[in-house]
């Protein structure tokens, strides 16, 4: 049993699910039992920020391109170091969906196989989560890396000298996802090798390169994985969603002794990390 420290934190909500297609901020004063009645509606969400102000970030009409999109990011103080600016900025959010005309809007998007690709928001907050843990010539583990995006801004911050590591359980996903990267700034990274996305179960993580200094996983897990604790290195950090319908986003520490710090960073609603047969399902 790994030792660990609990530690609570920011009270938002956010969402994330496996079918998608608007996204409408709803108030965080949220009770349980209000929630939970309309649990039925936020499974129809994904990577949607919820916030007391009912507004979204911008509108479908007022952005049309990358460096926009991040320019909004950082004004409402989403993105807020340099380097996960220039990330987001190199890597072209449009290349990895198929309507392109709707990439740069501050919404989940339609990916295929019961899952999508995250609103902008939720990658940024992720980003910077795990910024200090993604400078050149570190390693990270992207679980659940669907069209490959983030894995992509992961190999851009951590550079030929690192590695970048994607694992995604859906054989066409993995196919698709290679010739999104090749078709990005990260290609460079994907041809010399320091990127690359596999097909697997990523509730086992991803052995080979272990141990990450930064671990990223896009689905709940009712319980953290041990292959992931035990796959993270001392001093890394690891961001997942844990909970059933009920979930937060929790960041965890490895301390030097091989203990770990648990913080809830914010509530979310994320599909489930699960086998492929039941993704498939969509159970």
């Amino acid at each position: 049993m790994i030792p660990f420290t609990l530690v609570a934190c920011n009270f938002r909500y956010y969402a994330h699910s496996s079918s998608l297609s608007h996204s409408s901020p709803i108030s965080s004063s949220l009770s349980h039992t209000a929630f939970a009645s309309i649990e039925p509606f936020f499974s129809l969400l994904t990577g949607i920020f919820l916030s007391q102000k009912m507004k979204q970030f911008w509108s479908p009409s007022s952005i049309n391109k990358n460096k926009a999109m991040v320019e909004n990011l950082q004004n409402h103080d989403i993105v807020t170091s340099d380097e996960v600016a220039k990330a987001m900025e190199a890597v072209d959010r449009g290349v990895f969906v198929t309507d392109r005309s709707s990439a740069y809007v501050d919404s989940p998007m339609s990916i295929g196989y019961n899952v999508t690709i995250s609103a902008p928001h939720m990658h940024a907050m992720c980003l910077q989560l795990l910024e200090k843990h993604l400078k050149p010539g570190m390693r990270v583990l992207d679980v659940g890396s669907g069209t490959g995006y983030l894995t992509a801004c992961f190999a851009v911050m951590v550079g030929t000298e690192g590695r970048a590591i994607g694992v995604e359980h859906i054989p066409e996903l993995v196919a698709s996802s290679v010739k999104n990267i090749e078709a990005s700034a990260a290609s460079p990274f994907l041809k010399e090798g320091s990127l690359a996305v596999h097909v697997g179960d990523g509730r086992q993580g991803w052995a080979e390169f272990a141990p990450y200094d930064a671990i990223h996983v896009g689905a709940a897990a009712p319980e953290i994985p041990e292959a992931l604790i035990d796959q993270l290195k001392p001093g890394g950090r690891l961001v997942i969603p844990v909970g059933n319908i009920f979930q937060d986003l929790q960041v965890v520490d490895k301390n030097s002794d091989g203990s770990v710090s648990i913080k809830n960073e914010t509530s979310v609603r994320y599909v489930p990390l699960t086998s492929r047969e039941a993704q498939l399902r969509g159970d």
